[in-house]
């Protein structure tokens, strides 16, 4: 479904040329949900322009749905959708009316846009609002009616830059419930980015991972964690003890860290390293006050490859 390699993007700023994308390779298979993560500036915005043709590599190749991005941009264009993370339907006619002017712009005819402007009103759930004007409507209303605009020429894959940020919590879940139903019932193929952490760990059955425009991870949500991140035991024990606790823990481990009277321990499975660890801590007289165990997060995974906690990067 995409299948891009070597893909780069420069800009010049003031003179000075500046690389959004530096040699992006990604393969995307059909029918997947994939989280496309990284902190602000990463090249995720670029990237997903690029690869919906809205701005040229300048080196690099891509396939999307089949079609160049290069040769064939027209192609690529009709085999997808794009919601980006501004509004997509004007403010002076009714959200039904965009959504014709949409299929119209793809080749329809005015009926069969009437009629398709109907059936994603529907999906969305918005067909009470189709006389609305797109700027009377909430957040999550006007949000829905992107994601239909991006539906309206039935799209083999959709782009989502962000589809949820700013929405209260309750208008984030009904965003996801239609698009999740969406890929359930019409099997299309999503590629997703989001600020969002809990999204990408709850929705996506694959998560990659940019930095200074390049893939530095990928794999499902649960193999990151895993494998890059760990989980997490925090121990808390009387002063006097914290340093006979924390070199028992660097002999389990040498992920570990101490903070007032607290040693926290990354561990691959807490469930099994917390009894021997207190046991450990048992043998050489020393009583833990308080023990408990975490398991890790995309923020964690952020970390452990950059150094940095994706969390921060986004204020």
């Amino acid at each position: 479904m995409i299948r891009a390699r070597g893909l780069t993007r420069r800009f010049t700023v003031k003179r000075h040329p500046v690389e959004a994308v530096r040699g992006l390779d990604l393969d995307v298979e059909p029918g997947q949900l994939v989280a496309f993560l990284g902190p602000n500036g990463a090249g995720k915005s670029t990237s997903l322009r690029m690869l919906t043709t809205l701005l040229p590599p300048t080196s690099g190749t891509a396939t999307v749905a089949g079609h160049d991005i290069r040769t064939e941009p027209a192609a690529v264009r009709a085999r997808i959708g794009y919601v980006g993370q501004k509004n997509s339907a004007g403010e002076n006619y009714r959200a039904r009316d965009e959504l014709i002017t949409q299929g119209r712009s793809y080749g329809m005819s005015r009926h069969d846009a009437r009629h398709r402007a109907g059936e994603v009103l529907e999906l969305l759930d918005l067909t009470a609002l189709a006389d609305r004007k797109p700027g009377t409507l909430s957040g999550g209303q006007r949000r829905r009616l992107d994601i239909a605009m991006g539906l309206v020429n039935r799209p083999e894959l959709l782009f989502l830059d962000e589809p949820s940020t700013g929405l209260d919590p309750h208008s984030r879940a009904n965003i996801w419930e239609h698009v999740l139903r969406l890929r359930e019932e019409h099997r299309t193929t999503l590629l997703f980015t989001t600020h969002y952490l809990d999204e990408a760990d709850t929705m996506a059955e694959r998560v990659v991972v940019v930095d200074e425009g390049r893939v530095i991870a990928d794999g499902t949500p649960g193999q990151l964690k895993a494998d890059l991140a760990g989980d997490r035991i925090t121990i808390t024990v009387a002063q006097p003890d914290v340093a006979a606790a924390a070199e028992t823990a660097e002999r389990m481990t040498d992920a570990v860290t101490v903070e007032d009277r607290s040693i926290r321990v990354r561990v691959p499975r807490a469930d099994a390293a917390l009894p021997e660890y207190l046991r450990a801590l048992e043998d050489r007289g020393i009583k833990a006050i308080a023990a408990e165990t975490a398991r890790p997060t995309l923020d964690d995974v952020f970390l452990a490859l950059t150094g940095r906690s994706l969390r921060e990067t986004q204020s």
